[in-house]
């Protein structure tokens, strides 16, 4: 069991990057805030034990659900402060964690999913949570979690509203060649290759391959229907960024609606270990979930007397719209009536890509000037947009 344990520390160690101490709370809260909820349950499925963590504002709901999954080797726990910045933006947020009965006992496995049924497991789980709406699930996941993710929209395209994945591995047949690979990942994948055998259990060839395949979400793409934003740096030589352009390119040739963003010298697991990187990666993810979980004008909750609850709603009319928004309406009220607003003078750590719907939302905010149209903002560039014309 020892032996087991150094084995897929070891591999995760390796998949990782060699980083497998990061900073999750890099750009995140350390401690939750005294008035969200926060709790824990353990689920079972079949061989499956499920393990969620959650947080969420007060109230009753039904808020926008986002469910995140860790990079391999990590658990729900060390999502706590993904978990409570999502929460404070009013979204329920749930982790999940896997352990799967092996010889009699529940176990870490790289496979822990082994059937469809196992894939959305995890949903039944978190859809009957009170205050959660069904109708407005959105996953992330990094890593292996963002491939959790990618499979999870791919085998429930009904059940999932919003996606974004974190540089993940999308085809591991052709990632396990790591053709390109320097030669020393190319003898770290010899061991690679062995483990991923051993932990897969499959007592053939044909078995083990039929295994890669189904956990690899580039060959199920046709069934994902939700809005896919992939994020991946160019300086990760663990899963390289082709992982992310070829599924993008998968997506986009379906017509399924996929954005690609390509972070310039991030590295695996960078929005754990570098602040700045990590900074704008999580504002396009936040803004990604406003903008496919969240209606045009969505009221925080409130409470308190009917006056206060009003103008609780009107902040929250414009404190819910995107990051974009915020910044248009710091521009707008610095600039003269019948001027536009000077986007381009803001600090660059304020600078966000901006919607439409964002723009009309401050438009209706501002009392003077003219209505913002959609910008090209300095420092996306990073950001080339792959969606299709239609989707399926």
């Amino acid at each position: 069991m020892l032996g087991r344990s150094i084995a897929w520390l070891a591999a995760w160690s390796l998949l990782g990057g060699c980083h497998y101490f990061p900073d999750h709370y890099l750009v995140h809260p350390k401690r939750p805030q005294p008035s969200l909820v926060t709790w824990k349950e353990d689920v079972t499925a079949g061989d499956l034990l499920i393990h969620l963590l959650g947080a969420q504002a007060p109230g009753n709901g039904p808020f926008p659900t986002i469910l995140v999954h860790p990079e391999g080797g990590k658990t729900a726990v060390d999502m706590q402060g993904i978990l409570w910045d999502l929460a404070e933006r009013g979204y329920v947020a749930i982790a999940a964690d896997y352990e799967r009965r092996i010889d009699g006992e529940y176990q870490r496995s790289l496979f822990a999913w082994r059937s469809p049924g196992d894939v959305i497991a995890v949903l039944d789980a978190v859809t009957d949570r009170r205050g959660v709406d069904p109708r407005r699930l959105g996953v992330l996941g990094f890593s292996q979690g963002g491939v959790f993710s990618l499979l999870i929209a791919a085998h429930a395209p009904r059940r999932v509203a919003a996606v974004v994945s974190y540089y993940p591995v999308t085809d591991f047949p052709h990632w396990l060649n790591h053709e390109n690979a320097s030669l020393g990942q190319r003898f770290g994948f010899v061991f690679v290759r062995w483990y991923f055998r051993r932990e897969s259990g499959a007592r053939t060839d044909a078995e083990y391959q039929a295994m890669l395949l189904g956990a690899s979400p580039y060959y199920v793409a046709e069934w994902i229907q939700a809005p896919v934003l992939l994020v991946h740096g160019d300086s990760d030589t663990t899963a390289p960024v082709q992982e992310s352009r070829r599924m993008a390119e998968r997506l986009s040739s379906l017509g399924k609606p996929v954005e690609l963003m390509v972070v310039p010298g991030a590295v695996h697991i960078f929005n754990f270990r570098q602040e700045r990187e990590a900074a704008l990666a999580w504002e396009t993810t936040i803004q990604w979930f406003d903008r496919y979980l969240r209606p045009r004008y969505f009221p925080s909750p409130v409470s308190g007397t009917p006056s206060q609850a009003r103008r609780s709603r009107s902040k929250g009319e414009f404190s819910t719209a995107m990051v974009g928004a915020r910044i248009f309406v710091r521009a707008c009220l610095l600039s003269k009536p019948g001027q536009s607003p000077a986007l381009a003078q803001l600090g660059s750590p304020l600078r966000a890509k901006a919607s439409q719907a964002s723009c009309r939302a401050v438009a209706n905010f501002c009392s003077a000037g003219p209505r913002p149209q959609k910008l090209s903002i300095p420092g996306t560039s990073s950001v080339p947009k792959t969606k299709a014309s239609s989707s399926a």
